[in-house]
């Protein structure tokens, strides 16, 4: 993995807990860690579900290896949302491929 090749700029969100004025908690996203990716594969996925016809946003992005990224976090990219759908490692913790799939509409 070349470092010139890593031109696109995420951040790394993880689900936090606070709490509001009244005391209650509330869940949040934060940012965990900003870092370059290269990206591999950008496509839309057509599909027939229990919602109807959909059409989702689907990502591949390369990065450096981080260990503890995991399916519970998510990415901002090009200021969007997308969930982490899987995680392939690269070599021995060299690097990983990063598939995802856009939040919301």
């Amino acid at each position: 993995m070349r470092a010139g090749s890593l031109d696109r700029v995420i951040e790394i969100q993880r689900r936090t807990t606070g709490l509001d004025h009244y005391g209650t908690p509330v869940e949040a996203w934060t940012t965990f860690a900003t870092m370059r990716a290269q990206l591999l594969k950008n496509a839309t996925d057509d599909r027939e579900g229990a919602r109807g016809h959909t059409t989702d946003a689907v990502l591949t992005l390369r990065m450096y290896y981080f260990a503890s990224l995991s399916l519970n976090d998510r990415l901002l990219y090009e200021e969007k949302h997308f969930e982490i759908t899987g995680i392939t490692e690269i070599g021995r913790r060299v690097g990983m491929d990063v598939t995802c799939q856009r939040v919301g509409a």
